[in-house]
């Protein structure tokens, strides 16, 4: 069996993009080239690693099985090449993914530390909601993930990191600020504006205050914090995000936090796939980030 690192190439690809047109347009090879890969590797493996959906490729048992092996060998493949190219201790690209609210806040700041420290700057940074940072891990699109939604994926290895503060904050002349002694009856009936489904601050919300309230109603749904703090500066409706998200308004006077008598603190997690090859640059970062002081140029919690 002679199995190339093409091949694999050409089927991690696949498996990630799911139609030849698409692997061969993120490889720059030719889709016939993509077909004729995937075929031989195929041949010589004696199974069928997808299932052909129309024009789509849903990969199969047989393709799980190798996905893992196959991601490990590319990275170290990848290892070597880079072995005689760079200067410093480590080598390689990592694959970061945030969800919106540590994408934003938290992991520049810890990018910046570990590029001071390590000297490797070769890192890149994708921010998308809990779920989508989860589906990308589980694909091998990226090595490491760093999202404040609490993650139950038998696929991934999920490790408590740091902690956080969840407020409630609305318009300065909100009828809220108004009254002294809130409690959580007095959102009764409020207007809510929220992120979209799959994001960890919605998911934070859903669980810890929706369930104290009889009645809410959403006003509007919405997929970045910046136009969520934006609605509510308008005076469209109150809030539930990060302290760290909304500080900045704040200290603007453009938004209030209100004080409740609930728990609002959560946890920030740390994400990568069980069967993840751990590079000499993984181990580096990710023991890096479980010993992250943040410094305090910004506040946690």
């Amino acid at each position: 069996m002679n199995i190339a690192l093409k091949q694999l190439r050409v089927f991690v690809t696949v498996a990630q993009e799911r139609t030849i047109t698409a692997a061969a347009e993120k490889l720059f090879l030719s889709k016939p080239a993509v077909s004729m890969a995937l075929s031989e590797l195929e041949k010589h493996l004696g199974h069928k690693l997808f299932d052909r959906n129309n024009n789509r490729l849903i990969i199969n048992e047989q393709g799980k099985r190798l996905l893992p092996l196959a991601d490990e060998l590319l990275a170290r493949s990848n290892d070597i090449e880079q072995m005689f190219n760079y200067a410093g201790p480590i080598s390689g690209k990592l694959k970061i993914g945030s969800s919106d609210t540590v994408g934003n806040q938290v992991t520049p700041f810890l990018l910046r530390d570990f590029r001071r420290d390590s000297k490797h700057d070769n890192q890149s940074l994708f921010i998308s909601n809990t779920a989508q940072i989860c589906h990308m891990l589980s694909e091998f699109e990226l090595d490491v993930g760093l999202v404040e939604g609490k993650v139950q994926q038998s696929d991934l290895v999920v490790q408590p990191w740091l902690d956080d503060e969840m407020v409630v904050a609305c318009h300065p002349d909100h009828p809220l600020t108004k009254i002294d002694n809130l409690t959580l009856s007095d959102l009764e009936h409020s207007q809510w504006i929220l992120r979209e489904p799959g994001s960890g601050t919605r998911e934070f919300f859903l669980n810890r205050i929706a369930p104290r309230l009889e009645e809410w109603q959403q006003a509007f749904e919405l997929n970045t914090t910046e136009a969520i703090i934006n609605c509510a500066t308008a005076g469209l409706g109150i809030t539930c995000l990060s302290r760290l998200a909304v500080e900045h308004a704040v200290k603007d006077n453009r938004l209030v936090t209100l004080s409740l008598p609930l728990d609002t603190h959560r946890q920030y997690w740390l994400l990568y796939h069980k069967e993840k090859y751990q590079s000499p640059l993984l181990k580096l970062f990710l023991d890096f980030c479980q010993h992250w002081t943040p410094r305090n140029d910004y506040h946690l919690g």
